[in-house]
């Protein structure tokens, strides 16, 4: 079911999947049935009733599970322990954990692809946790292409590393390539926020993972993060 799982702070767990739990996301391929299985089966691995999805755009919208519904439109999900979920298959996945004043648990659910990287999406989810008073936030990083894989054009990795310094790389045959863990591992850095990497690898490279660039439409992983208290 997990390519990692580790209780990241006493009450709080956070997951990344691999390909064993199936495939998690309705807008790939047509088994919706399975989808549904797959889901219920990472919730009840989890001990919870429901986990809270979102509607991913690659862009920068940020919200709170307990005000969105169901499966809002966002690129960033929020919540006051409540288990929300990234999908992803190349895109960065980061999980956030932090305390409210009261001592509570606020934890969050972010997907960084190259768009939404660019567009802000890793400060948004930040400031909104800050602004609702949430100190002592942590992040941790899990599977996406790596690098030395992620091959773009040269003009387009001009254009993203001027957004988000850190990002410019060549892969490993050569060619202009984009490092979009180093760039939101940066970021986290400019926010002050700690960045835990022992979760992360190449999905490009790891065939135990999805991956979008390596098997277009196969499936989506997801990293899930809770407060079992």
């Amino acid at each position: 079911m997990f390519w990692w799982r580790r209780d990241i702070r006493p009450g709080v767990t956070a997951a990344f999947t691999q390909l064993a739990a199936g495939n998690l996301a309705f807008h790939v391929g047509s088994d919706d049935d399975g989808v549904r299985s797959h889901r219920s089966a990472l919730a009840a691995a989890v001990d919870a009733e429901r986990v809270h999805y979102m509607e991913q755009v690659h862009g920068s919208t940020v919200v709170w599970a307990e005000e969105g519904g169901d499966a809002p439109v966002a690129d960033a999900l929020l919540s006051r322990g409540l288990p929300v979920a990234v999908m992803v298959a190349d895109c960065v996945p980061i999980l956030l954990a932090g305390q409210f004043a009261d001592g509570s648990t606020a934890v969050g659910a972010v997907h960084a692809g190259r768009v939404g990287l660019a567009g802000g999406v890793v400060r948004a989810a930040i400031e909104a946790l800050r602004g609702r008073g949430v100190s002592d936030i942590e992040a941790w990083i899990g599977p996406s292409i790596c690098g030395h894989c992620y091959e773009v054009p040269a003009s387009l990795r001009d254009e993203v590393a001027a957004l988000v310094p850190g990002t410019a790389s060549t892969t490993s045959w050569g060619t202009p390539a984009l490092d979009l863990p180093a760039g939101v591992m940066a970021q986290l850095v400019d926010l002050g926020v700690p960045g835990h990497t022992e979760a992360a690898a190449c999905t490009m490279e790891e065939a135990r993972l999805f991956s979008h660039r390596r098997a277009p439409g196969e499936g989506r992983f997801a990293g899930i993060v809770w407060s079992r208290g």
